[in-house]
């Protein structure tokens, strides 16, 4: 008899208290994971949304975003996670500097 835990492949779940992006501005974080999921609120062309859990002040958070400039970067460095980075606001939009 096979184990739930041998065929389930579930996402993890991401814990942590939930901050605004604009909490962590210009502050150091740990990215330590991230998921992408179709957002309800559509932005420009985006329809996604990035969770991205990070430590800071050595507690997890997480915060939601919809920024396409920090999902093309969480996607083209995902296999660098964990990393050290901190989020910056250019005009109107967010970076990993």
């Amino acid at each position: 008899m096979k184990k739930f835990s041998e065929f389930a492949h579930d996402e993890k779940v991401m814990d942590g208290d939930k901050l605004k992006i604009d909490d962590v501005l210009n502050k150091e974080i740990e990215i330590i994971g991230y998921r992408i999921t179709g957002s309800q609120y559509k932005k420009g062309n985006s329809d996604k949304c990035l969770t991205l859990q990070f430590i800071t002040d050595s507690k997890h958070h997480v915060l939601f975003t919809g920024s396409s400039v920090l999902i093309d970067q969480i996607e083209k460095y995902k296999d660098e996670i964990p990393f050290i980075t901190t989020v910056i606001k250019i005009d109107k939009f967010y970076t990993f500097s």
